[in-house]
């Protein structure tokens, strides 16, 4: 197959509003609806728990603030992956890929297809025998639409967006204005003593958080970048943020914290039973599933981007195929197809939760290279004109530096095995690099 990079490029046809909605759908998913137990667990009270949701919140609004800087200056196709190459040099960005493509990527996906087969299970009462098929079926077709433009994607970006705001506004309403648990001074009788520290309840909220950065990996698709970029990341991370306290909030005063330990993840459908009757909880669940499956669709749409990349600068192998893109449609299908692939073999093999939440961590390591790497494009451009500069300068990178290392240490602190098993998966990358460096040079020497 010949590669086509030069005669087929990537469609710029994304505005505002699909950036916007594929910011939020893309973070809202699954994560919101069932890390709230998990927050209160690692944090043994109400009031810990909230303030870790606000910190997640806090520390990932700074996070995209600096990274928003470095996408108007490198509005390129990859994200973090293209940053890394940038202000590093090409080891460090491949790693980052690597992470992103190989496992954390597909993890996210898998992750999100597993709970969504769970959903789709207690709604239409299947045994849960058939959860994995369900899973990978659900993937297969959020997949299939994404070989179509990406216009295509976008759009169902925007109406899953809308759609699940429902559930979510219905979750605050029942719980702002109709709870009566008193979760906010009830004690925690049932949890001892917490699971986990503060910083690994922030974490866990980093989970929910998940996708700010993947607009990034579409900078090649999006009109006028310099500007969309920074505005889509700002107002849609700010927008979350808002969203995730009100719940978090909604949960405690609709059903107190006993009662969100022992329900664990089934707090949300039973909440939404309790206060809008069987019919009514039917209803929202329907809504929540609509909300999975955008999320999913705004990973499916943005992983695969950064493999694209990456095949492009011949690092992977397949090279030739991955960036491959089809004529008509301008999408990267091959590496939309090893993606989807990836994430089934984890669905089947793997629990995908687990290892996401391994990934988060290791994708934070890069993101404070990335932070600290505002810092070094100021001072190797000082004169240069910037479409946008982070607000607060250097007080939000710092915090998002800091921020991001306290989880680092908290998550090191509490799972150094798991830790030592993410940072194993991007060591293996180094010799896949060398062995593609070295064969790219010797074809152009």
């Amino acid at each position: 197959m010949k590669n086509n990079s030069e005669e087929v490029q990537l469609n710029r046809s994304l505005g505002i509003w699909s950036a916007l909605s594929l910011v939020v759908g893309t973070i809202i998913g699954g994560g919101v609806f069932v890390r709230q137990s998990a927050v209160l667990n690692a944090t043994g009270s109400t009031t810990g728990a909230l303030l870790a949701w606000l910190a997640g919140g806090i520390l990932t609004l700074a996070a995209g603030l600096t990274i928003a800087e470095i996408s108007s200056q490198i509005p390129e196709t990859g994200g973090l992956y293209v940053y890394m190459e940038k202000i590093y040099n090409r080891l460090w960005g491949f790693l980052s890929g690597w992470m992103q493509i190989i496992v954390y990527g597909p993890a996210m996906i898998a992750a999100l297809g597993a709970y969504l087969a769970i959903l789709l299970g207690d709604f239409f009462h299947f045994s849960s025998s058939y959860n994995i098929p369900i899973a990978i079926f659900a993937i297969v077709i959020i997949g299939g639409l994404n070989f179509f433009p990406n216009k295509y994607g976008a759009t169902f970006a925007v109406i899953t967006t809308i759609c699940k705001l429902v559930p979510v506004v219905a979750i605050i309403i029942a719980g702002v204005f109709f709870g009566d648990a008193n979760g906010l001074t009830e004690s925690v009788k049932t949890v001892h003593a917490s699971t986990g520290t503060f910083g690994v309840a922030v974490l866990s909220t980093l989970f929910a958080f998940d996708g700010w950065i993947l607009i990034a990996n579409l900078g090649g698709e999006i009109k006028n970048p310099q500007k969309i970029l920074p505005k889509a990341m700002t107002f849609g991370i700010l927008g979350v943020m808002v969203i995730y306290l009100l719940i978090a909030f909604s949960v405690l005063n609709s059903i107190g914290p006993n009662k969100l330990h022992e329900l664990d993840t089934g707090a949300i459908p039973y909440i939404v039973t309790k206060s809008f009757g069987i019919f009514g909880g039917k209803i929202l669940s329907i809504g929540i599933i609509i909300s999975i499956l955008g999320c999913m669709n705004g990973k499916i749409m943005t992983f695969p981007r950064i493999m694209y990349a990456m095949a492009e600068q011949k690092q992977l192998p397949f090279s030739k195929y991955l960036s491959h893109l089809s004529p008509k449609t301008r999408i990267p299908y091959f590496s939309i197809i090893v993606t989807l692939f990836i994430s089934a073999i984890m669905i089947i093999f793997f629990d995908a939760d687990r290892i996401s939440e391994l990934c988060i961590f290791t994708v934070y390591c890069f993101y404070v290279m990335a932070f600290v790497g505002v810092f070094l494009m100021r001072k190797r451009n000082p004169n240069k004109k910037r479409t946008f500069s982070v607000p607060l300068f250097p007080i939000t990178p710092l915090v998002a530096i800091f921020g991001s290392l306290f989880v680092i240490v908290s998550e090191i602190q509490s799972d150094l095995i798991g830790v030592l098993f993410s940072l194993g998966i991007v060591a293996i990358g180094i010799p896949v690099f060398f062995y593609y460096d070295r064969k790219s040079n010797k074809k152009t020497s």
